[in-house]
């Protein structure tokens, strides 16, 4: 890969990040409203009930719930946009 003169890929990881969280909230609170309801569609994957692993005097439990809505695939999309013209 090619690596380019001054940029940052953290710049990059927490400009998608950012992208995600203000995309999934802009989702949430959007899919009340009557006109932007359609930005709320998404969809839930990862594991249903977490996973328990008891080793008598150790417990560790994982579970991983992942939402994808269309705000937050537009808000990574802007970050991306965002990010070339930095």
């Amino acid at each position: 890969m090619r690596r380019t003169a001054g940029k940052n890929n953290w710049a990059c990881f927490l400009l998608i990040l950012a992208g995600i969280v203000l995309g999934g909230f802009i989702g949430q609170l959007a899919s009340g409203s009557k006109g932007f309801y359609w930005l709320g569609f998404g969809q839930s994957f990862g594991f249903e009930s977490p996973i328990v692993l008891n080793l008598g005097i150790f417990i560790l439990s994982f579970g991983l719930s992942i939402r994808i809505t269309i705000a937050s695939i537009l808000g990574i999309l802007l970050a991306l946009i965002i990010y070339r013209f930095l």
